[in-house]
């Protein structure tokens, strides 16, 4: 089966790539359409296309507002407190004496989120660059665009609290960190409707207010649940869609397949499609290849907005990765893009992206 898929790859690509001319730079880029989420108006209410498959060309999916729904006042906290640090190389204890500068930071930007959905944004005093929501916009970014952090940005910066999950690094600099003095504290959850509102408990109780952090979580997986089901009744009936999350950086020439335990296998199966990276065995993130992409096959790809214009939008990136071309995705220009540090954020927004989601998925011809 290995050598097959790699010969269809070679020789599908010379007919895609030959002498007639016939290649994915030939094929005029379809126009792009926008659907902003709308938690106002039901899912059902829309003009859903009867054939998922029956759709050709990019869609963004937006949300109506990058800010953070939260409370109108603070929570009270109760300080010093000690939380367990869920470190890589095992559990610490770590004691939290004050909140008055906090910095949060992972891949994601979902503990930051969460912490503004805590109705405490104003500790913040810094981001990491996927912490993109309008409340934390103006604050100084302490990571690179590799997600690398800057540990002497972060030290002059003085805070009381850092926050992470350990998923940007080195690690050892992170670390390094509670070496000079700073509470660090590793918070451990899973890309989830469950592991969103076990953010918001380890992120409340590092911060002196647990009982928030307990109604916040709950407040989430409702929401989050309730719209899951919602998803489900306009899913059309058939075949499914066959999704995949592919993520781009045009400028480092990296190109990603997320897989199972990345997130975006959460993030299909709840929009209703079929993950096809983990339906051939992907786990987390891989760099792609002609083979499995090819294997793949998906109807759907999802992209991150920031990382598809790095390869110069669907007509660059089938230029540049051919087999992406070959695909039926490639071949409909099947493409739904969200911005980067939206996508994938596992917290207080997850409700409104499956919503813009779903509907730039069933709806497209509802757009705005």
């Amino acid at each position: 089966m290995r050598i097959r898929l790699l010969t269809a790859v070679v020789v599908l690509s010379g007919v895609a790539f030959g002498a007639s001319g016939c290649s994915a730079t030939s094929i005029a880029e379809a126009p792009a359409v926008t659907v902003t989420a709308d938690l106002t108006s039901p899912l059902t209410a829309l003009s859903v296309l009867g054939d998922a498959k029956d759709y050709s060309g990019l869609v963004q999916a937006a949300l109506p507002t990058s800010g953070i729904s939260a409370p109108e006042t603070a929570p009270p906290q109760s300080l010093p407190v000690t939380v367990t640090s869920h470190d890589l190389s095992g559990d610490v204890p770590v004691t939290v004496s004050s909140t008055d500068r906090v910095i949060a930071m992972d891949i994601s930007g979902s503990i930051a989120a969460t912490i503004a959905g805590l109705g405490l944004v104003d500790s913040l005093v810094a981001r990491d660059i996927s912490t993109t929501f309008d409340e934390a916009s103006e604050l100084p970014v302490i990571t690179s665009n590799a997600h690398t952090v800057n540990s002497e940005a972060i030290l002059a910066l003085r805070p009381d609290l850092v926050l992470t999950d350990g998923s940007i690094g080195p690690i050892d600099v992170v670390v390094q960190l509670r070496d000079a003095g700073i509470p660090v504290v590793f918070v451990e959850t899973e890309p989830s409707v469950e592991g969103v509102a076990e953010l918001a408990r380890q992120t409340a109780a590092a911060l002196g207010t647990p009982a928030a952090g307990e109604e916040l979580g709950a407040q989430l997986s409702a929401e989050i649940e309730a719209k899951i089901a919602e998803i489900a009744e306009i899913v059309p009936a058939g075949d499914r869609l066959r999704m995949m999350f592919l993520y781009l950086r045009g400028t480092s020439g990296v190109y990603y397949l997320f897989g199972q335990e990345s997130g975006s296998d959460v993030l299909i199966n709840a929009l209703g499609g079929v993950d096809v990276a983990a339906e051939i065995g992907l786990e987390g993130m891989r760099p792609m290849t002609d083979e499995a992409m090819v294997a793949a096959n998906p109807d759907l790809i999802l992209v991150m907005t920031g990382g598809l214009d790095s390869v110069g939008g669907v007509s660059g990136l089938l230029e540049a990765r051919p087999a992406v071309a070959l695909t039926e995705a490639g071949i409909n220009q099947r493409f739904v893009e969200m911005d980067d540090g939206e996508i994938l954020s596992f917290g207080p927004r997850t409700v409104t992206v499956l919503d813009a989601l779903a509907r730039a998925i069933y709806a497209p011809t509802s757009g705005s």
